[in-house]
């Protein structure tokens, strides 16, 4: 079986298609609204969501024998917010103008319902080890629906991905602009990217027909 069972195994994939944290529970769907404009923007908050979920998982797991009942939903607060500022130190660190743009949704990873609903659902119940997977395969199947959103966003909204121009020159009408090719700015406002989502959900419901019962 290699490294992992098929049980722990199953802590990475699931959440990556049938089990997404965003189209199946319907959960952090606020920043893949907020900040999917720019793939970039997209591709750092899954990062940070990664380390946050993943290295506070492990944490809540290691303390989960000794939280009091009555002060857990703090606690599990305070991990977070700490690991929260780490990752904005970093960004202010190694990408400042990232981190302006990208600052109010940092800090709001805070009050993600991915991380407290995985503290509470998996990581006070569970070893340390299964915890860890269990906060990667969650924050991969954040990441996976944000950068999607991110890609199209971006690509139809502005024509270049990571900043780079890939669809010709709009001023110069090079590439597709020379064929009357226009970026539709719609794509950049958040209501598109509540279309996106939907129609990714569209498309994992038909190909999974026992989710539409769900």
């Amino acid at each position: 079986m290699g490294l992992l069972s098929k049980k722990d195994a199953a802590l990475i994939k699931d959440p990556l298609a049938d089990n997404n944290p965003i189209t199946i529970q319907v959960l952090g769907i606020c920043s893949a609204l907020a900040i999917t404009a720019e793939l970039e923007a997209s591709i750092v908050m899954s990062i940070s969501v990664l380390f946050v979920l993943g290295i506070g998982n492990v944490v809540i797991s290691l303390m989960r024998n000794i939280i009091p009942s009555k002060i857990r939903i703090i606690v599990q607060l305070i991990v977070v917010a700490t690991l929260v500022i780490i990752v904005d130190l970093v960004l202010k660190a190694f990408a400042y103008e990232l981190s302006k743009t990208l600052s109010v949704f940092v800090g709001l990873i805070i009050t993600n319902c991915i991380i407290m609903g995985r503290f509470e659902a998996f990581a006070l119940g569970n070893g340390p080890w299964r915890s860890f997977l269990d906060g990667i395969g969650n924050a991969l199947g954040y990441a996976v629906i944000l950068i999607i959103v991110g890609f199209f966003r971006e690509l139809l909204g502005s024509g270049t991905l990571l900043g780079i121009p890939v669809l010709g020159d709009p001023i110069e009408k090079t590439g597709l602009y020379a064929l009357g090719y226009e970026n539709n700015g719609f794509m950049l406002l958040s209501p598109m990217a509540l279309i996106v989502v939907g129609i990714i959900i569209w498309v994992q419901r038909t190909r999974n027909k026992t989710l539409i019962e769900d």
